[in-house]
Parts: structure tokens; C-alpha cells; sequence
């Protein structure tokens, strides 16, 4: 068998077809319609008063946006891999949301056995689809379609656990999931990356933007700007709770836009602008003031964590990024620690600090173990799920054809491209006769 089987004709569909059937059928076993009467079982984490329902289905639209469309798009910034950014983010989320919903309403199931599916679940699947994404950016261009839906069903089920341990068994806060989320899909995709390194694809030549495709991504950032404070509010007590973190996540992102924007500014050649920083540094503060957006840490409080984000993210691109890179071996293609990894860890780190002074009821030793909970799943269940991609055959593109969309897309110039030369060559062998 050859290093890179990279023909997806029968290993994809195979697999696609198999993980919805498959998933279609614990459907039928376990989730039913929540009918609003009351089940004695193992409980529910969150409410699903129905009361509440018309305005938590608002902010699953304003997630799906998140998810779909911001997600997908501040991918684009690849030059040759726009078809994969979008397409595959939407062929993962629609997968992840999907067995999102099974891995965690396991651990709630009811007195009959069942899982009874409401926003409040839906949104939760939602959320389990964010870590999927972003662990896909720390591998953008260098995956098969297959290799990732193999990420997205272990990923996701670790993430259940790590869910589960840290809401219900250590009761920690984290309305926003900086710790559940950000960083565990950050460090769980930077882990993946070490696995899957390759010393070749190191200044690779479609390793890069265009105007255009740079233009693109910023409009997933202003998607993902503009919906941040559904998603941190999202599944915060109905009332004051959700309205603060509202408002929290709004300061934060606000202040967070204006020190993104001054670093990136002080460290770039003559004061120029970075259009990597922006699109991806100004998203920091609704990451990083997650796991406190409830808590009353005052509109000043949720403006300097904001503003540290904006300063670490855009110092991690222009520094870190290529020491993780060139000494550690890892690739990571659209930076997920600068925007998910490190704000996710300055969020937990601010929550333990605000549950301390009183905040929120709670412990901040808990909140510690949530933090560290998150890290090591995430670091353990990447680096294991990397070694099961990298078996040969889940078809790795290889090297001269990473982060280009023709391996495993038609491309409309590709195939103009070959229209040409078949009929030059056609021309040249009619002249010749």
C-alpha cells in the first residue's frame, strides 16, 4: 500500500454513510421529542424550562451562525483552500452536532432510558461542535475528509467526559466554556498536529493568503464578533445572569479590539496593520471572558481581560507561533493557540481568581481542577487520537498537495486548466499529422 492512498471513492463514502446509519440508529433508541413533563432519571445539566425556550431558540440561530458561517469562513484565509475551509467545517459540524448530542445526553439519560432532545441540548451539541472546529484549524490543510471525521468522533467522546467530569462532578463555572471548549479544543488539536508533524510542509508554498481569500476570513471574524455574546450567554441562568454575560462578553471583546489592534501595529514593519492578527486577535476577549461572563466582575473587570487577550493573542502570532513551529514541531495552521489556547487558559485562570474574591458561589480549587481537567484530556486524547490518523490508510494528503482544495474537490480551474492542455496537446498532434 502506497504512503498517502489518497482516492476517496469508496474509503469516504464508506465511512460517511456507516457513521449516519450507525448514528440514525442509536437515534432511534435514545433520543425522543422532551414532551415538558418532568422525568425522574439521572437529571439534566441546565434548565429546560419551556418558559425559557422562545429566547434560548433565538441564541441557538445566533450559535448555528457562529458555527456554520464563522467558524467556516475565518478559515478561508488559505489561498488554495477555501472549498475544504467551508465545506468540510460544514460536513464536520453537521456530523459533530449530531453525535454531540448522543455523547452527552448519555450522562442524562432519563427513568425510561432516553434522552430527550430540547434547545437546551441542542445547544449543548452546538457547543461540542465549537471544539471539533477548532481543533481542525490547528490541522487545516494537512487532513483527509476522512482523518478528520475520525478526529470528530474521538474528540467529541472525550470531550463528553471532560464535560461531564468538570459541570457535574466538580461543579465548576464556566458559562462560556473558555476551559471546556477553547482550550480543550485548542490543546486537543495542537497535540493532534505534533502527531501528524511533517518537517516538509514547513514554509510551504500554499501555506499562505491572497487578498481576496483574506478578505473572506474577516468576514467569518465579524460573524464571530458579532454573535459572541449569544454564544457565552447561551446557557447562563435566564434574567440577570444572561444579561451580564451579555455584557461582559461585549466589554470584553470591545477592549480587546483596541489593544489587538495597537500590537499589532507596534510589532509590524512601520506600524502596518496585520490582517492575521485582526482577523483572529480581536476574537480573544469573547474566548478569554467566558468562564466568568455571569460573574460580577464589573463592566472594568470584563474590559482588562478583554485587553490582556487582545495583547497575548497578537503577541503569540507574531512570536510564538513560529517557535511552537520550528522547536517544537508543531504546525499549527490557523493559530488556534493564540486565539483559543491561551485565552482559554487566561479565562480559566480569571474565573478561578473571581470564584476566589466571591463572585460566584463556588470553589476555586474546583475551578483549578477544571482548568487542569480540560489540559490533560485534551493534551492525553489528542496525542492518542493523532497516532490512530496517522495510519496510512485514512488517505493523508501528501506533502506537495497539502493546503490545496484540487486533491479532494473539482476545482472549476483545475479542470479549465486541463480542458487547455488536452486541447493543446490535441492541437499539437493535428499539426504534427
Amino acid at each position: 500500500m502506497p504512503a498517502y492512498a489518497t482516492n476517496m471513492r469508496l474509503k469516504f463514502p464508506i465511512l460517511a454513510l456507516t457513521l449516519e446509519i450507525i448514528t440514525i440508529i442509536l437515534f432511534s433508541v435514545f433520543v425522543v421529542y422532551d414532551d415538558g413533563e418532568k422525568h425522574d432519571g439521572h437529571g439534566d445539566h441546565g434548565n429546560s424550562n419551556t418558559v425559557i425556550m422562545y429566547p434560548m431558540t433565538s441564541t441557538k440561530h445566533d450559535v448555528h451562525v457562529m458555527i456554520f458561517i464563522g467558524f467556516g469562513f475565518l478559515m478561508t484565509f488559505l489561498k488554495r483552500y477555501g472549498f475544504s475551509s467551508v465545506g468540510l467545517n460544514l460536513l464536520l459540524a453537521a456530523f459533530a452536532l449530531q453525535w454531540g448530542l448522543l455523547m452527552q445526553g448519555l450522562w442524562h439519560l432519563d427513568a425510561d432510558g432516553k434522552i430527550r432532545v430540547d434547545v437546551f441540548k441542542m445547544i449543548n451539541a452546538d457547543f461540542s461542535t465549537a471544539t471539533v472546529l477548532i481543533s481542525f484549524g490547528a490541522v487545516l490543510g494537512k487532513t483527509s475528509p476522512v482523518q478528520l471525521l475520525i478526529m470528530t468522533i474521538l474528540e467529541i467522546t472525550i470531550f463528553g467526559i471532560n464535560e461531564h467530569l468538570v459541570a457535574n462532578v466538580l461543579g465548576a463555572n464556566d458559562v462560556g466554556a473558555s476551559m471546556i471548549i477553547h482550550a480543550f479544543g485548542a490543546y486537543f488539536g495542537l497535540a493532534v498536529a505534533r502527531v501528524l508533524y511533517r518537517p516538509a510542509l514547513r514554509d510551504h508554498e500554499n501555506n499562505g493568503s491572497v487578498y481576496h481569500s483574506d478578505l473572506f476570513a474577516m468576514i467569518g471574524t465579524v460573524f464571530l464578533w458579532m454573535f459572541w455574546p449569544s454564544f457565552n450567554s447561551a446557557i447562563a441562568n435566564p434574567g440577570a445572569d444572561q444579561l451580564m454575560a451579555v455584557t461582559n462578553t461585549y466589554f470584553s471583546l470591545a477592549a480587546c479590539v483596541l489593544s489587538a489592534y495597537a500590537i499589532s501595529s507596534l510589532v509590524e514593519h512601520k506600524g502596518k496593520l496585520d490582517m492575521v492578527h485582526i482577523q483572529n486577535a480581536t476574537l480573544a476577549g469573547g474566548v478569554a471572558v467566558g468562564t466568568c461572563a455571569d460573574m460580577n466582575i464589573g463592566p472594568f473587570g470584563a474590559m482588562l481581560i478583554g485587553f490582556v487577550a487582545g495583547i497575548i493573542s497578537t503577541l503569540g502570532f507574531k512570536f510564538l507561533s513560529p517557535i511552537l513551529a520550528s522547536h517544537l514541531g508543531i504546525q499549527d495552521t490557523c493559530g488556534v493557540h493564540n486565539l483559543h489556547g491561551m485565552p482559554g487558559i487566561l479565562g480559566g485562570i480569571a474565573g478561578i481568581v473571581a470564584v476566589a474574591m466571591g463572585k460566584k458561589n463556588g470553589s476555586a480549587a474546583m475551578q483549578a481542577c477544571a482548568l487542569a481537567s480540560s489540559l490533560g484530556f485534551a493534551l492525553v486524547g489528542g496525542a492518542i487520537t493523532g497516532l490512530i490518523m496517522k495510519l496510512p490508510f485514512w488517505g493523508q494528503p501528501p506533502d506537495q498537495n497539502c493546503f490545496d482544495d484540487s486533491i479532494y474537490w473539482e476545482v472549476p480551474e483545475e479542470e479549465e486548466a486541463e480542458e487547455s492542455l488536452a486541447h493543446g496537446e490535441h492541437s499539437t498532434n493535428k499539426a504534427e499529422a
